[in-house]
Order: C-alpha cells, then sequence, then structure tokens
C-alpha cells in the first residue's frame, strides 16, 4: 500500500510539473504571437508541414521537429516558413533558460505554437465580432469560446525531435496542388475530406481563397460552407470544435508520447519532528 500511495504521489507531483511548464510556454507564446500577428498564418502551416510528412506504411515522419532542419525548411512547400521557426527559435532560448526538466523538443513547440495560433484566430474573430473592442472581444470568446475542448491537445507533450530530416514528396505547396492531391495527402495520414476543409487556415496565408478553391469540389463544398456558415455565428461552435479536434488528431501522428517529458526530482524538504 506504501509503495502504490508513493506511485501515486509522484504521478501527481510529475503532472503538476508538467502542467505548470506548459503553462508557462503558453503564456509566452501567447504573448509573442499577439506582438508578431503577421506570423499567425505561417506559424500554422509550419504545424501542419511538419505533422503532414506521416507515412503510416512505414511508421515514418509526423510531427517530430524535422521541419526546423535547413535541409527540409528551404523545400518550395516550406518556402517562407524560415521566419516561424527564427521567431520561435527565441522563445525556445528563453523558455529553455528557465526550465527545470529540460530543454523543450521542437516537435512540441511547433505544435503548442499552433495551437496558441489557433486560438489568436479564434480570439480575433470575436474581436471583429464586437466590433474590434478588445475587452468585449475577449469577454465573448472567454464566454462562448471553446477553449474547454483542448484537453486531449495538453496532454499529448512529449514529443522526441528528430535530429534528420524526413523524406522528401510528402508535402504539397497547398496554394498551387490540385485538390485531388491534398484530399489524397490527408487521406493518406488517416484525414478525410471534412478535415480538409476545417484545416484550410493552415493551408495557405488566404484562407478565403483557399476555401474558395475548396470548394470548387463536390465532396469538400458541403463542409466549407458548414464552416463558413458557423465562423458567422457568436461561438463559431462546429467550426471551433471540429478545428480543434483535427489538429490534435494531426499534432500526434505516429508519436510516441513520453509522459514523463520534463519532469525532474522535486526538491526534498527534512521535517523535524
Amino acid at each position: 500500500i506504501a509503495s502504490t500511495d508513493n506511485a501515486m504521489a509522484a504521478d501527481l507531483i510529475q503532472r503538476s510539473q508538467r502542467a505548470d511548464f506548459l503553462g508557462k510556454i503558453k503564456v509566452k507564446l501567447a504573448k509573442a504571437i499577439k506582438e508578431n500577428p503577421e506570423l499567425v498564418p505561417f506559424l500554422l502551416r509550419l504545424a501542419l508541414n511538419d505533422a503532414i510528412t506521416y507515412d503510416k506504411e512505414t511508421k515514418t515522419g509526423g510531427p517530430n521537429g524535422s521541419i526546423r532542419l535547413s535541409e527540409e525548411l528551404k523545400r518550395p512547400e516550406n518556402v517562407k516558413l524560415d521566419s516561424a521557426v527564427t521567431f520561435l527559435e527565441g522563445l525556445k532560448k528563453e523558455i529553455d533558460e528557465e526550465s527545470k526538466g529540460g530543454p523543450i523538443s521542437w516537435a512540441d513547440l511547433i505544435q503548442i505554437g499552433g495551437k496558441k495560433n489557433l486560438l489568436r484566430t479564434f480570439l480575433d474573430a470575436a474581436i471583429k465580432k464586437c466590433g474590434g473592442n478588445e475587452e468585449k472581444g475577449n469577454f465573448l470568446y472567454n464566454a462562448y469560446g471553446s477553449n474547454g475542448q483542448w484537453g486531449f491537445f495538453d496532454k499529448q507533450f512529449g514529443r522526441s525531435d528528430k535530429l534528420e530530416p524526413d523524406p522528401e514528396g510528402r508535402v504539397l505547396l497547398w496554394e498551387e496542388a490540385p485538390i485531388a492531391e491534398i484530399t489524397n495527402r490527408f487521406s493518406k495520414v488517416g484525414l478525410g475530406p471534412r478535415q480538409v476543409a476545417v484545416l484550410s487556415a493552415f493551408l495557405g496565408t488566404d484562407q478565403a481563397a483557399m476555401d474558395a478553391k475548396l470548394a470548387q469540389d463536390s465532396e469538400l463544398a458541403r463542409w466549407v460552407k458548414k464552416y463558413q456558415d458557423s465562423r458567422e455565428t457568436v461561438s463559431q461552435t462546429d467550426y471551433e470544435v471540429d478545428l480543434i479536434g483535427a489538429f490534435t488528431r494531426l499534432s500526434i501522428l505516429g508519436q510516441s508520447i513520453n509522459y514523463e517529458a520534463y519532469t525532474y526530482p522535486p526538491k526534498k524538504f527534512k521535517l523535524k519532528l
């Protein structure tokens, strides 16, 4: 019984350490993204392009941070993403300097960065609905937003970095690729037309233009309209919930999560009786 109690206590301590570390990362990211709004679409595509390299047959690729490597970053599909990597590099240095449980992996930082950028788009939409009033927009999102849907994503904290680039040819030039190639690439990682439509913000710098392109396909058109209609509502519930679900699936493709990552031996105290 004592052994079981000790194991439970250790698990609670580790969960607390990871939650505290993740919370600090979120605060840093949110502040930095607010100060650099022009990077939002590039940080979203960085998260997508790192993850979509997954290959089910060989169990290779996925969100493993390899996109940070110069050989992969200079590929045509990753043009202009160097600014996003540079942005995260500066944040990573700050985070690592304060971390008690070791440096954060690029794989984690890129996907968490994607999450915080999504939240920024949700918040910006709420502010826009309030005529640009930031205070009212924040209140609207906190009242009607989908923050509670991120629970499973936050648990998947402990991705490992790959030291070599992923194979070429697994990522498309999304804005130029034929629709059939886009849906086929998503299908290869287990995502269907619904996920393609809801992830349109990840596929280009102009979501409206990408929606118009995807809507040319009859199978995608109904989903594009569904999410466009949802974005017009106060809560955006259908759009936000489905987008969070799709991105969460994307962000763990092929990953073996280390649930002890970023933990460390707690400080010991001597009690005098």
